[in-house]
């Protein structure tokens, strides 16, 4: 019985890893994440990471890091540091050294002859149009190029030559001859390496020809004896070419390419061409701006490692694409802090409330528990006096019907403190409220187990000389909900009041020792973690991660 039930809760991918292993096609697993370095990832990517790593850890195989550069135009080795950065920080530990293509461009290059050797790559001289002519389309045949039938000979030498920098750019490229009636379009003799004098971040100018991806990547798999090579959907029709590279070229135990659906989130921007619009134009702060969902920009907004897991999980493997609620994450990370979090009071809107009764010049260290929802992080102290920063919208002059804050002649209890009673208030030039006057009552102090009377509302508060001044950055959707994300003509629809920036914020002095990233719950207000890129030590900047509460249920099973 518990046997049917772990193999009804394993993914398609585990059962075909475990039938590989039953059938000894492999004794061991070995996976990677095989990133391109050229952009910040993102939650997306996040998957595969966990995906990878999760899968090689349950069979205590191997997992490997490896950069698919293949292609310097689009790449920096600025991406190169915030990938390894990311893929550390989710807890993916990969084996060995950081491995790169590159490293294997002689390899490769070797391969290339192999497949020259074998009549099975040619030289063409076609132009990149002529080429896409020739290939036809998905309902007619493509023609062989002219230059198809080369002999061997003369492959060899203008390979060589091309190598050797002899050709301008974009003159010549190798194909592979495969089929060029074969239905599959990626068949019809792709090319495999292409002529192109760029700087590389890794190898610098030492080649000037450069391997296309479908023939690099499984060459990489096969030299790192990848067992599974694991990707998204869309390198379903590449999958034959793929396995013909590791054929052809004659490794033993080829991996074996299998395929699993993206994570797609409601209402995000996630592609690179868009992210970089977004922080070229400015309206982002760069590609780890908090409302952004790169691994980069969530990590800095105060999402954990141990969210990220648990959204993942919840989400699961699957063969075909489907959206996913931005709402779901935000439940994964507010479940996550809901019992480590600390808990502060902290004043966004702050106006003045005096207690006119209180002893002037005295402080008072009331006890207050750390995190409500988990007594064992303790009891912390904090100051009491005359003076206190509320809320504005904790007070209103002429209160509507269940309202229970404060109002003139309302009592409230101020959280883990005593019982107060608004008598007057004043007021500016302009008619605005900006001293609330009250009283307190000294047989009220909380857990003193007064009893004597009942009071329906409870406001928090930070006290005035000992409170820190921090500025609070509150977050929306980047994307206006209403209308989605992308317009038909390839524009976004980004939502104007996707951040609010608000400077006078007021904490109790709990928050003193915060360091960039840890994060506390804000009374009422949301949870909020220390910005890591803006922060300083004279001047504490937050993040909200994400508010208290959400009409979000997870789907039932």
């Amino acid at each position: 019985m518990d046997n049917n039930k772990e193999v009804i809760s394993k993914n398609f991918i585990e059962r075909i890893i475990d039938k590989d292993l039953e059938e000894g096609t492999y004794t061991k697993v070995a996976t990677r994440f095989p990133p391109e370095p050229n952009g910040y990832l993102h939650i997306g990517h996040a998957k595969s990471i966990l995906l990878n790593y999760g899968l090689a850890k349950k069979y205590n195989g191997t997992f490997n890091l490896r950069f698919d550069d293949t292609n310097p135009t689009k790449e920096k080795t600025e991406f190169v540091d915030s990938i390894i950065k990311d893929v550390e920080w989710l807890g993916a530990h990969y084996d060995g050294e950081v491995k790169f293509a590159s490293d294997y461009f002689q390899h490769m290059y070797e391969a290339a002859i192999k497949l020259i050797k074998k009549g099975k790559a040619y030289v063409c001289d076609l132009t990149a149009e002529e080429i896409k002519e020739y290939r036809g389309t998905l309902t007619e045949p493509g023609k062989n190029s002219p230059y198809r039938d080369r002999t061997i000979e003369e492959n060899l030498d203008l390979f060589e030559r091309m190598k050797n920098g002899e050709f301008a750019d974009g003159s010549k490229v190798l194909r592979a001859k495969i089929d060029m009636a074969s239905p599959n379009i990626n068949m019809r003799d792709p090319i495999i390496y292409r002529i192109a004098r760029m700087t590389h971040h890794n190898t610098g100018d030492q080649w000037c020809i450069y391997p296309m991806y479908d023939f690099a990547h499984p060459i990489e798999d096969a030299i790192e004896h990848i067992t599974h090579s694991i990707c998204t959907l869309e390198f379903e029709d590449h999958r034959p070419l793929y396995d013909w590279v590791v054929q052809e070229l004659e490794y033993p135990e080829p991996p074996k390419q299998i395929e699993f659906a993206k994570l797609y989130l409601t209402n995000v921007v996630t592609g690179k061409r868009y992210i970089k619009r977004l922080v070229d134009q400015g309206i982002v702060d760069g590609w780890d701006d908090p409302r952004l969902v790169t691994i980069a920009a969530l990590r800095r907004r105060g999402f954990t490692p141990e969210s990220l897991k648990t959204f993942m999980d919840l989400v699961g493997v699957a063969k075909s694409n489907s959206s996913v609620d931005y709402a779901m994450l935000e439940y994964c990370i507010r479940d996550d802090l809901k019992p480590k979090a600390p808990r502060v009071m902290a004043v966004l809107d702050p106006i003045k409330l005096v207690i006119d009764n209180y002893p002037e010049g005295q402080v008072e260290y009331l006890d207050a528990q750390v995190n409500m929802e988990n007594p064992e992080l303790g009891i912390k102290q904090i100051p009491f006096c005359k003076e206190l920063w509320i809320d504005r919208d904790d007070f209103m002059e002429e209160p509507p019907k269940k309202y229970f804050r404060l109002f003139p002649g309302n009592e409230v209890r101020l959280m883990n403190a005593y019982f107060v009673k608004c008598v007057s208030y004043e007021k500016d030039e302009n008619g605005k409220v900006t001293i609330i006057h009250c009283t307190y009552d000294p047989i009220t102090k909380n857990g003193t187990g007064f009893t004597g009377r009942k009071v329906k509302g409870t406001i928090h508060w930070v006290p005035v000389p000992f409170a820190k001044k921090v500025t609070a950055r509150l977050y929306e959707n980047l994307v206006d909900e209403e209308k989605g994300v992308y317009n038909e003509d390839g524009s976004m629809n980004l939502n104007p009041n996707s951040l609010t920036v608000v400077e006078d914020c007021y904490i109790e002095p709990a928050i003193e020792e915060a360091k960039p990233g840890d994060a506390f719950q804000f009374v009422r207000n949301g949870y909020f973690c220390v910005d890591t890129k803006d922060s300083t030590d004279e001047h504490l900047v937050f993040n909200r991660i994400v508010s208290l509460k959400s009409s979000f249920k997870l789907p039932k099973k």
